[in-house]
């Protein structure tokens, strides 16, 4: 494993920036959000969590200990309802309008920036490295265009023993690639291994890693005996198409009304923001998930345990009661196998 290529250096050069982007498909900035905005958010995240039994009572927050009795991932009810309550924090939703941020994207997009709606949080319990996201591509679930890129952001510092994301250098530039269902978030993995390409490290707080709806990027394991907490935001340039669901809140059965319905006026500035933009709107291609949720109806039939995450999302998500019913029985199978 190489490390990332720190291009820190680069952070006030728009055009270096979009130069290593697309010779690359990703860039490793150190610093660039500041530490308490992170660590304030994380707190708060915990403090959830803790009351949702997934930090170890007694122990300091801080140290996110992690209490096993409560793993549960997503899309199961329980870990639905305790990041629910998360994703109702205005704190949430504001960290990707942070100054950094935008900026940062102002310089590599050359233009307006739209920072999608559907902002993702990540919860990853330790000690479940089965469920560690394999390696795969943002492009399938987001779409829209291609050029939209996604800025991971660790709440904490990790050190090798939470690990973090690891993304393949130069791998957007060759499409789509062949995938088959895994267990983790996204239910699927690429077939190809990338031999050689694989680039990774820790990451202090406040660094953040950018890469391309196209680069092929997976989870380290999680070896710790911490919860390790993360966000997924996406931007693109105002400009290009979007897909519908890019503008819907991230998986809770929640609109935005009920999101916002708790907020300060305060945040009100964070309501409906890209209302204001005259959007180009692109139907979302269901070609990729549905040959995914294929291959997993066939491997759950054969018993393969690599079914389980992308039946769990047909049973969360799909809207053909056949198939929700045909992969809750494959899944009740399955269970016994874990």
């Amino acid at each position: 494993m190489q490390p990332f290529l720190d291009s820190t250096d680069a952070l006030t050069d728009g055009p270096e920036l979009h130069r290593r982007m697309q010779r690359d498909g990703y860039l490793f900035i150190r610093g660039l959000v500041p530490a308490p905005a992170l660590e304030a958010l994380r707190l708060r995240m915990l403090a959830i969590a803790r009351e949702g039994g997934w930090v170890q009572e007694g122990t300091p927050l801080e140290e996110a200990a992690a209490d096993l009795r409560g793993f549960s991932l997503e899309p199961e009810p329980e870990y639905m309802r305790v990041y629910g309550r998360m994703y109702l924090l205005p704190e949430f939703h504001a960290l990707q309008h942070h100054t950094s941020l935008m900026d940062f994207f102002g310089r590599l997009l050359n233009g307006p920036v739209l920072p999608h709606p559907r902002l993702i949080g990540r919860v990853i319990f330790p000690q479940k490295e089965a469920f560690t996201s394999p390696a795969h591509q943002d492009f399938i679930p987001i779409q829209g265009t291609p050029e939209t890129y996604t800025a991971w952001i660790p709440l904490s510092a990790l050190p090798p023993e939470m690990g973090g994301l690891e993304v393949a250098e130069a791998s957007h530039l060759q499409g789509v690639y062949d995938f088959r269902p895994a267990l983790g978030d996204g239910g699927l993995e690429i077939l190809e291994p990338f031999e050689g390409k694989w680039r990774g490290g820790p990451f202090a707080q406040g660094d953040v890693l950018f890469f391309h709806s196209l680069t092929a990027h997976r989870g380290a394991p999680n070896s710790s005996r911490s919860l390790r907490l993360s966000l997924d935001a996406r931007y693109q340039h105002a400009d290009q198409p979007i897909a519908p669901g890019s503008l819907q809140p991230h998986s809770p059965p929640m609109a935005w009304e009920e999101i916002y319905a708790g907020w300060p006026s305060s945040a009100n500035w964070l309501k409906y923001y890209w209302k204001k933009l005259d959007l180009e709107i692109k139907p979302y291609d269901n070609q990729y998930h549905e040959k995914r949720d294929d291959l997993a109806i066939e491997l759950g039939q054969r018993g393969d345990l690599r079914a389980y995450s992308t039946l769990q999302r047909i049973v969360a998500r799909d809207s053909d009661p056949d198939k929700k019913q045909l992969a809750t029985e494959l899944l009740a199978k399955l269970d016994g196998k874990l």
